[in-house]
């Protein structure tokens, strides 16, 4: 057995490590902690609370509207006798220039031109063999009816055809639930597409204009739409076609659509657009043609004689223009 002394001294050896290394310790965790409570501006900014990320600034593209028309080089002239039409305007296709005007801007009913519009989006959503099944709501549209029969399936082009040219209002509110699923979903739409062409002076409330009461435009808007509607090609090819026979399932077997617009058979050049009448509109006509390099668009709206008065215009135009 060792001696006490020698014990001590030999365990006293071993603890002076061990507690150089407490001392150690300390001496970090005190510096450790002092770092902590002074902590550098980073720190600080990362402390728990709102974050605020300074986002890289965003370029914004401001998409101008087109100008459809521009009454900046009109001709003045008047006609003798004046026209019959209440209000009228004369446009070159082209360009959108205004050659001519009376009361372009007055409000007034448009009766079946409003399936202008509604050519125009649902040309957008249907192909021309897409098959529209025809709601049972159709057959019950007042009017001019084609005779669709609830139920029965359609092919999409058939339908602009009867809508176009004979004028068929249960034909305009099949494309309507087609292209927009209920009828007053796609007459919003025809709304918002009216503001977004800078159409200020139209309101719809049907497909078809059917209806009166709320539902109107203007000459100046009816031209500046056809002015849109034209630049689709299978608009253009159905507007001009006096006449067209398309098959039908049975019993019906065949159908033929007579264009209502007379001007496309008495009036050299002319290739549209739409007619449109009920006793409070009045007879309506949007009409085009060309003839050499000049397109023209002519509006009449509540004209005894919309035809006269629509010739009178392209004439004057004709020799106006180009």
């Amino acid at each position: 057995m060792a001696p006490p002394r020698k014990r001590y001294r030999y365990r006293l050896r071993r603890l002076v490590p061990l507690g150089v290394a407490v001392v150690l310790a300390g001496i970090g965790g005190a510096w450790i902690g002092q770092r902590q409570h002074i902590a550098p501006a980073a720190t600080i900014a990362a402390a728990p609370g709102p974050v605020y990320v300074q986002r890289p600034a965003v370029e914004k593209t401001i998409v101008e509207r087109e100008q459809l028309l521009s009454a900046d080089a009109t001709v003045a002239h008047a006609f003798r006798p004046g026209l019959l039409a209440k209000s009228a305007i004369l446009v070159d296709r082209d360009t959108g220039r205004v050659v001519w005007s009376l009361r372009s801007h007055e409000r007034r009913q448009i009766a079946s031109t409003t399936k202008i519009m509604t050519a125009l989006l649902a040309l957008k959503k249907l192909a021309p063999h897409d098959v529209v099944t025809i709601d049972k709501s159709v057959p019950r549209v007042p009017l001019v009816r084609e005779g669709l029969r609830a139920g029965e399936r359609v092919e999409a082009w058939k339908l602009f055809y009867a809508a176009l040219l004979y004028s068929g209002n249960d034909s305009a509110l099949a494309l309507a639930l087609a292209a927009g699923g209920t009828k007053w979903h796609f007459v919003h739409q025809m709304n918002v597409e009216a503001r977004i062409l800078g159409l200020r002076d139209t309101h719809y409330v049907s497909p078809s204009g059917v209806v009166d009461v709320g539902n109107y435009s203007s000459a100046w808007d009816l031209a500046a739409l056809t002015r849109v509607a034209l630049r689709n090609a299978r608009f253009r090819a159905i507007v001009r076609t006096p006449r067209k026979q398309v098959p039908w399932s049975a019993p019906t077997f065949s159908k033929i659509y007579v264009n209502n617009n007379r001007l496309l058979t008495t009036y050299r050049g002319a290739n549209g657009v739409k007619t449109g009448y009920t006793h409070k509109a009045g007879p309506c006509l949007v009409a085009s043609a060309t003839r050499g390099g000049t397109s023209l668009i002519a509006v009449v709206l509540d004209s005894p004689d919309m035809y006269a008065d629509a010739k009178r215009l392209l004439d004057f135009g004709f020799a106006s223009v180009g």
